[in-house]
C-alpha cells in the first residue's frame, strides 16, 4: 500500500509543477506564500464585492501551498516559520490534521524527530496524531517501510545519474537524488527517534478541588521527564476506590492549551479518588495520584440549606414592573399637564416648545443651570455636533444646586432609557402633588427626550458617577456610552478626541474653567473610567476589602480605579466554589472569635483554604496601606460568600466594626495609596449589576 502511494506521488509530481524538494526550497516557498498572504489578507476592499472575489481565489491558491509549507517547516526544525503559520492561518486553512501521502501529520514528524517545541506549538493550535497509528507494531511498521522505500529510491535515482549522460534529464534526477537523500535522512531520524523513546513518566503534580456539588476539578502539570517523546494527551480517571477498581470514569483530554478537566455528574457527599496519566507516542505512562487524595462534591449553601440570594429578583423586579405599567395604562402619550402651579407653568411650556419645536438644538454654550452631555466614543473618535461641539441640551435653567438624591434617581433611570416616554406620562399625572422633586425630575426625562429624538438613539450610556460643577452655577450630568460598530448619524457626525481639543476655544479663565472646558480637559479620563468599569473579573474566589465612608447625604465606597464596579479584592484562587467543608471551617473561625489569619500554624498547615487566606491578606493589606499587625483585628464576613454568576465568588474582609465606615471628619491614619477612587454607594450598586 505504501509502495503505490509514493508513485501516486511521483505520478502527481510528474503532471505538475514540482513542490518544495530541498530545505532551501521550502523555504523560499514560505517566504513567497506568507509575504502574498499577509499584503492581501489586509488589502481586503469592503467596498468591491468584484475585488473580494478575485482576492478570495488567490488566496485560496496560496492555501493550498500552505499545508506544504507547513510540512517542511516542520521537517526543517524551523520553530519560529511554524509559528508565524500557526499565527496566520486557521487550523482548517492549514488542513493541521489532514494526513500527506506518506499518511503522516505535522504532529507525528514534530514527536518522532523530538522537537518538543514544534510539537508544543502545534499541540496549541489542535494538531493531533495520525489515526493511521492504531499500535506500537504499525507505527514500527510504516517508519520502516518509509524508510526501505526512501533507500531504494535513492538507489534507483543515484543509478540512473551514474549511467546517464549530462543533460537536462540528468539535472532533474540530480535534483530529485538530493531530495530523496534528504527524506531519507529524515524517515531514519524519525525511526530512530521513535526506538529510543519510553513512555512518559506520571505527571509531576495533581491538584484536585471542590467545583461544585456535582463536580470536582483536576489540574495537572507536565512530566518531569518526558523520556525523549513529546506527551501528547492525558487521562483522567476517577472512582469511590482508593484502589480504582471498579473505574466509575475516564477522560482522554488532547486539547493541552490547559491542562486542567472537570468531572461533571457526581453525586454529592460522595468521596471521590482520582489520578491521571500521559501518554506519548510508545504509550501510556504510570498514573499520579491527586493530591487531596480524596474530594467531595459540595457546595457552602448545603451547610445551612440557603437558597441564591439572587435568585428569582429579575423575575420578581419585571413582575413589579408590570403592574405598575398596568395601574398607569390610562395614561394618554403627551397628556398636558393641567394642575402645575402657575410658578412653573412657564417653565414647563418653555420645556415642552423648545422639545417640539423644529428648531430643537443642542446647546453651544451653558448659562448658569442644570444640563445633560452625551458622550458616544469609538477608538479614538467621538460624536460632536456639526458645529464641532459636545452634544449638551439644556435641563433646567433656574436649578443652581443639583440634590444628590435627584442625580442618583437618574442614575436609575439610565437602567431603563427605552421606558423614558412613559415614565414621563407618569411623572406628568403625579405632578397634581405639586412637589419640586417631582418637577425637576420631570424636566430631567424632558432633556432625555430631547437628546434622544436629536441623536436618534434611545440608549445614552452610563452615567458618570459624579456631575460636574463650575464656579458660574453650572451643573453638567455626563453620560458615556461605547459604540461598538459603525455608525452614522443625521446631527452629529465623528471626529477624533485629540483634534476636538486642540480646535476648541475656551471661553474662560484657566483659574475658573466652564463645566464644558473641564469635561473636555477630563475626558479622557472619564472614558478610561467607563471603560474600566465594564471589565469582568476572571473565574475566581476573590478576598474583597469593604471600607465606607458617610457624608452630610451620602455613604461613599472605596474601589480600586482600574476596576470600579468591584470592591478593592486580591485572588485567592482560581476555583470559585467554596466547598461546605471549607464553609463549616470558616464558621468554626468566626464562632470563637478567632483572628483573621495571617500567620502561620503547624496544626492548620494541611488546610489549603488557611493558606490561600494567609497569602491573600498579606496582598490586600499592602494593596490598601494597612499594616499586617492591624489586620488581626479584621474579621472575615462569615453570613455568607457572596457569589456574583457561577464563576467569580467572594469573602469579605471587614475592618472593626467601628472602622467599617469613617465618619466625616474622622481621622484615617491608614489612607490607601493611589489607584483608589471613593463611588456614592447607590452609583457602585448600579455598575455592580451591570
Amino acid at each position: 500500500k505504501m509502495t503505490q502511494q509514493m508513485r501516486d506521488l511521483q505520478l502527481a509530481q510528474a503532471r505538475k509543477p514540482p513542490g518544495p524538494s530541498s530545505p532551501n526550497a521550502a523555504k523560499r516557498l514560505y517566504r513567497n506564500l506568507s509575504g502574498k498572504f499577509r499584503v492581501n489578507y489586509t488589502s481586503f476592499d469592503e467596498g468591491s464585492l468584484v475585488g473580494r472575489g478575485e482576492k478570495e481565489k488567490l488566496r485560496k491558491s496560496y492555501l493550498f501551498q500552505s499545508n506544504a509549507a507547513l510540512f517542511e517547516a516542520v521537517e526543517l526544525q524551523d520553530l519560529d516559520r511554524v509559528q508565524e503559520m500557526l499565527k496566520h492561518y486557521s487550523p482548517e486553512e492549514l488542513d493541521l490534521n489532514t494526513p500527506n501521502s506518506e499518511g503522516l501529520l505535522p504532529l507525528d514528524i514534530a514527536i518522532m524527530t523530538n522537537n518538543a517545541p514544534i510539537a508544543r506549538a502545534l499541540l496549541q493550535a489542535g494538531a493531533k496524531e495520525s489515526p493511521h497509528f492504531v499500535s506500537l507494531e504499525s507505527r514500527s511498521l510504516h517508519l520502516s517501510t518509509l524508510v526501505r522505500e526512501a533507500e531504494q529510491r535513492v538507489n534507483e535515482l543515484t543509478a540512473q545519474v551514474v549511467n546517464e549522460a549530462p543533460n537536462a534529464d540528468c539535472s532533474e534526477k540530480e535534483k530529485q537524488l538530493k531530495a530523496w537523500e534528504w527524506r531519507f535522512r529524515l524517515y531514519k531520524r524519525m525511526k530512530a527517534g521513535f526506538e529510543h523513546a519510553r513512555v512518559p513518566d506520571a505527571p509531576s503534580s495533581v491538584h484536585l478541588s471542590v467545583a461544585s456539588s456535582s463536580s470536582l476539578q483536576v489540574t495537572f502539570w507536565e512530566p518531569l521527564s518526558v523520556n525523549s517523546a513529546v506527551v501528547t494527551k492525558y487521562k483522567v480517571e476517577w472512582s469511590c476506590s482508593p484502589t480504582f477498581s471498579p473505574l466509575l470514569g475516564e477522560a482522554v483530554i488532547d486539547k493541552l492549551k490547559d491542562l486542567h478537566f472537570t468531572i461533571q455528574g457526581l453525586v454529592s457527599g460522595t468521596a471521590y479518588h482520582v489520578r491521571v496519566s500521559a501518554y506519548n507516542m510508545k504509550g501510556w505512562g504510570p498514573p499520579q495520584a491527586s493530591t487531596p487524595p480524596f474530594a467531595i462534591p459540595s457546595n457552602w449553601r448545603e451547610y445551612d440549606g440557603r437558597a441564591p440570594r439572587r435568585r428569582g429578583q429579575a423575575e420578581a423586579l419585571d413582575h413589579l414592573l408590570g403592574q405598575v405599567k398596568t395601574v398607569h395604562q390610562h395614561c394618554i402619550c403627551h397628556e398636558p399637564c393641567k394642575n402645575q402651579p402657575q410658578s412653573r407653568k412657564h417653565s414647563v411650556s418653555k420645556s415642552l416648545k423648545h422639545l417640539f419645536h423644529p428648531s430643537s438644538k443642542f446647546l453651544k454654550t451653558l448659562k448658569r443651570g442644570l444640563y445633560l452631555t452625551a458622550i458616544f466614543y469609538k477608538d479614538d473618535n467621538i460624536l460632536v455636533t456639526h458645529e464641532d461641539q459636545i452634544p449638551v441640551v439644556e435641563i433646567d435653567d433656574t436649578y443652581s444646586c443639583l440634590l444628590m438624591q435627584d442625580f442618583l434617581w437618574l442614575t436609575k433611570v439610565s437602567c431603563m432609557w427605552d421606558e423614558i416616554l412613559w415614565l414621563r406620562q407618569c411623572v406628568t399625572v403625579s405632578q397634581s402633588s405639586c412637589s419640586c422633586i417631582l418637577q425637576t425630575r420631570f424636566k430631567m426625562l424632558l432633556a432625555i427626550s430631547q437628546m434622544q429624538g436629536l441623536l436618534g438613539i434611545q440608549d445614552l450610556g452610563q452615567v458618570f458617577f459624579e456631575p460636574i460643577k463650575d464656579k458660574q452655577g453650572n451643573i453638567l450630568i455626563v453620560t458615556l456610552k461605547e459604540v461598538k460598530t459603525n455608525q452614522t448619524f443625521e446631527s452629529v457626525r465623528w471626529v477624533p478626541i485629540c483634534k476636538l481639543q486642540s480646535s476648541r476655544k475656551s471661553v474662560s479663565s484657566p483659574e475658573e474653567p466652564t463645566a464644558l472646558d473641564t469635561l473636555l480637559v477630563s475626558i479622557q479620563d472619564k472614558l478610561a473610567y467607563h471603560q474600566r468599569s465594564s471589565h469582568a473579573l476572571s473565574a475566581g474566589l476573590y478576598l474583597g476589602y469593604l471600607k465606607l465612608c458617610s457624608a452630610v447625604d451620602q455613604i461613599r465606597v472605596l474601589v480600586p480605579e482600574q476596576l470600579p464596579n468591584i470592591l478593592c479584592h486580591v485572588k485567592i484562587r482560581s476555583n470559585p466554589n467554596v466547598s461546605r467543608e471549607e464553609w463549616e471551617w470558616l464558621q468554626k473561625m468566626a464562632s470563637v472569635e478567632e483572628p483573621v489569619p495571617t500567620e502561620p500554624e503547624a496544626d492548620r498547615s494541611q488546610n489549603p483554604l488557611f493558606q490561600e487566606l494567609q497569602v491573600a491578606i498579606k496582598e490586600l493589606m499592602t494593596l490598601v496601606n494597612i499594616p499586617l499587625q492591624e489586620a488581626k483585628d479584621f474579621r472575615l464576613y462569615s453570613q455568607e460568600v457572596l457569589d456574583f454568576g457561577d464563576q467569580v465568588s467572594f469573602l469579605l474582609l471587614l475592618p472593626p466594626s467601628d472602622d467599617v465606615c469613617s465618619a466625616p471628619g474622622q481621622n484615617n491614619p491608614y489612607n490607601p495609596r493611589s489607584g483608589f477612587l471613593t463611588l456614592p454607594l447607590q452609583i457602585f450598586e448600579l455598575g455592580e449589576k451591570r
